[in-house]
């Protein structure tokens, strides 16, 4: 099942379990705006090349819409579709004053050199610079994306609109980008994690854990839980996977990682086949990469007792089932890896006011949104019965629909 197929299935059986109304269930599913665009460049040999891009502007009852932009070869309308209307009852369970978005461009970053990156940034910019803003529609980081491509962002629209930093966040903090960002994703992933084990009786320090992706989330997460006491036993990213029974080394990790770009003959840990990892023995599994990794044809075999989700929809509806059965205990994606998105309105927040925050700040303000996120996900799930995927799905949908018929939506 693709990803926007699943995120419609989960969004209809939470709008079952609340009674939506089937006018306001559909308008809440049908997106607010779709863009699809194209940008042509030329390239550094002088030849002309051509791309598509979209930008998908889902919903905007509760605030500006707010999304990461990807540069991926696989970014199509559905993707981006799904992953937008993931971004709207992501906000809204993280209670911030946002919706949801979601764009890119279907390229190789890697194929592209660095000037040749800033020329599509820069048109792909000019093309919707007028449906983007700071109290429309706010783009931000995203797989293939970085802090430099927001800044180009930023500097294109700028051009139009005037000093406008708080369009995009993730920003270099020389441009007014917040503190913690880039640890932002994988310490709200920690802080999710600690509240769910906490209601179980269970620490960090006590555990054993599985991370698969070692990129931007996955790197933090397991240097957080190694420095909490958390035993990382196993890491894989596309480079290879290790592991170590004892626990790995994550700082000793990072650094080969820096040195040699890849995870294999780390003098650390054993090297393990990758597809492996996911079915690792361990407490908690932790997948921080692609979407639908954990399908019906591994769900049996998962050995984690608890899953975090820090990737976007990394579990199949129908692996979802299946670990449930097996009474597998899922921290959904749309609490677990909002801590990206609340920095991110933390960001716009100290733009709009041009008064910055120290770093201890920011952390704290983090750590508060997502402990509070996750009590409020547990009384929904005590008071609709349901897992925590369907309580974390009912709180952000049932706070969109009350936002729009506060609005004056007619029925």
């Amino acid at each position: 099942m693709n990803a926007l197929a699943a995120t419609n299935r989960n969004f209809r059986q939470a709008a079952r379990i609340l009674g939506l109304d089937s006018k306001i269930e559909r308008s809440l599913l049908i997106p607010f705006r779709e863009i699809k665009v194209e940008c042509t460049i030329p390239k550094d040999d002088g030849s002309l090349v051509s791309y598509v891009g979209f930008r998908v502007q889902h919903d905007n009852s509760r605030g500006p819409m707010k999304g990461g932009i990807r540069y991926h070869p696989e970014v199509d309308p559905d993707e981006v579709n799904a992953l937008a209307q993931l971004m709207t009852w992501k906000t809204a369970v993280a209670d911030i004053p946002y919706g949801g978005a979601k764009g890119g461009i279907g390229c190789v970053p890697k194929d592209l050199s660095t000037s040749e990156l800033e020329r599509l940034t820069r048109v792909f910019t000019q093309k919707i610079h007028d449906l983007i803003g700071v109290n429309t529609d706010v783009p931000a980081p995203d797989m293939g994306t970085n802090s430099q491509t927001m800044a180009w962002i930023l500097d294109e629209y700028s051009k139009f609109h005037g000093h406008s930093p708080a369009v995009v966040t993730g920003k270099p903090v020389d441009l007014g980008g917040s503190l913690g960002r880039d640890a932002a994703t994988g310490r709200g992933v920690v802080y999710a994690m600690e509240a769910l084990l906490a209601e179980h009786g269970k620490s960090i320090k006590d555990l054993t854990f599985a991370i698969q992706g070692f990129g931007n989330v996955g790197s933090w997460a397991a240097k957080l839980i190694h420095e909490k006491g958390g035993k990382v036993v196993a890491v894989s990213d596309i480079t290879g996977a290790v592991k170590n029974p004892n626990g790995i080394d994550i700082l000793a990790l990072l650094q080969h990682k820096e040195a040699t770009g890849k995870l294999s003959d780390f003098s650390g840990a054993d090297a393990m086949n990758s597809d492996e990892l996911l079915t690792h023995e361990c407490d908690v599994l932790i997948p921080c990469a692609l979407g639908g990794v954990l399908n019906r044809e591994n769900a049996g075999d998962i050995r984690a007792k608890f899953i975090v989700e820090a990737a976007n929809h990394p579990t199949d509806p129908e692996a979802d089932e299946i670990l449930s059965k097996k009474g597998v205990i899922i921290l959904p994606d749309i609490y677990a890896n909002a801590g990206g998105v609340t920095v991110s309105y933390f960001e716009w927040v100290q733009n709009i006011q041009g008064f910055m925050w120290d770093e201890d700040k920011v952390n704290q303000e983090l750590k508060k949104y997502m402990t509070k996120a996750f009590h409020n996900i547990k009384g929904l799930c005590k008071s609709h019965d349901c897992n925590l995927r369907m309580g974390a799905f009912t709180l952000g949908v049932n706070r969109v629909a009350r936002a729009t018929l506060l609005r004056g939506w007619e029925a």
